[in-house]
């Protein structure tokens, strides 16, 4: 197989390095993926919902001189302008797949399903020997996913899962989003407030991180008889979560919740509150949860402005390379499914250590 003892070289540098620091991996603050290499990759936009980044190599078959022996990988993943965790995400992978780590890389970004798909297609035709993708949606996968298997593309899933047969893809490197629901929510219940009035602030509809987040709530709101003044999506996006709390403050309906499914829609609920001079954080008038673990939002939970934030582990590439090691040295994966530990912070309990390890 192509370029064994280059890749076993990179697994073995970037294990040993900062690129596995993050959600449940090291207990070293990880920046791993905060540049790009642009010798790799040019980036052109295509239209709002869409970015691609393509690989500069001159050969499209991954031969000849431009590519040699280098492992062609095609990556799908959503728009890095989505959230700061995804932007973190994004720069992680290209920080790896580079031609210095022997791949010829490109990359596809889009919040749309059908657009992914098409991606994916023409990552199939252009034959590529990897296919890693973070689906926008569960649904949709399993035409494209059989024309990989049948060309002999590798499929490795990363961050969010799908609903397609196991057999359609090799492995699929997870956060356990309904985990992360399951915990934030459980961590609520344990704030024995006298009501619980929450506006939920959904991310886009049908992703994994949206249905287990919001699977958690509605499941523990439905049996506890807690009151959900408004659940909308926000799509991750802090000015559409604003207008949707400023909306709900001018019609009156009192509330002391913000579910958001991730750190920049409670960034943008929080400025709603602040608006219109609403308390928010530790012993105020709303409690503020959020997802992902930035930086600067677990900053919020130390100055006690948030409540509470869930972990998502965005440094996937090392999990991945491993993965592709593995296959290219004929190797069996022990499991199919690999899920990272994650954790939650409340900040009442939050250490600077906490903020400087664990933000990304």
């Amino acid at each position: 197989m192509k370029m064994k003892k280059v890749l076993a070289m990179a697994v073995s540098t970037l294990l040993c390095g900062t690129m596995l620091a993050g959600c449940g991996s090291s207990n070293e603050s990880s920046n791993s993926g905060s540049s790009s290499n642009s010798e790799t990759t040019t980036e052109k936009k295509t239209d709002a919902a869409t970015t691609v980044a393509d690989s500069g190599s001159e050969d499209n078959n991954g031969g000849g001189s431009s590519s040699g022996d280098l492992i062609k990988v095609g990556i799908i993943n959503n728009d890095p302008n989505e959230s700061g965790y995804r932007t973190a995400n994004v720069n992680d992978l290209k920080a790896t797949f580079t031609k210095e780590n022997g791949f010829d890389a490109s990359f596809a970004y889009s919040l749309k399903n059908e657009e992914q798909i098409n991606a994916a297609q023409k990552f199939i035709q252009d034959e590529v020997d990897y296919l890693l993708l973070s689906a926008a949606d569960t649904a949709g996968w399993d035409s494209v996913l059989k024309d990989a298997k049948d060309a002999g593309t590798r499929v490795i899933l990363f961050d969010r899962t799908i609903d397609a047969d196991e057999s359609l893809y090799d492995a699929s490197i997870v956060s356990d989003m309904a985990k992360e629901g399951e915990q934030a929510v459980k961590w609520l219940e344990s704030q024995d407030l006298a009501s619980y009035d929450i506006i939920h602030l959904q991310g886009v509809i049908g992703s994994a991180a949206q249905k287990g987040r919001s699977g958690a709530l509605n499941d523990t709101a439905a049996s506890k008889g807690w009151n959900i003044i408004t659940q909308q999506t926000a799509d991750w996006n802090a000015e559409k979560a604003q207008q949707i709390v400023q909306s709900v403050i001018d019609s009156g309906k009192k509330f002391n919740v913000i579910y958001a499914e991730n750190d920049d829609m409670a960034k943008g609920a929080v400025a709603a509150l602040d608006r219109a001079n609403i308390s928010h954080g530790v012993d105020k008038d709303v409690v503020v949860i959020g997802f992902d673990c930035n930086k600067w939002a677990l900053e919020e939970l130390q100055k006690g402005n948030w409540n509470y934030d869930g972990q998502c582990n965005p440094f996937q590439s090392t999990y991945i390379l491993e993965v592709i090691d593995k296959l290219e040295n004929g190797e069996t994966l022990s499991q199919k499914t690999i899920i990272m530990d994650e954790k939650g912070f409340d900040a009442k309990t939050i250490t600077a250590e906490d903020v400087e390890n664990y933000g990304i």
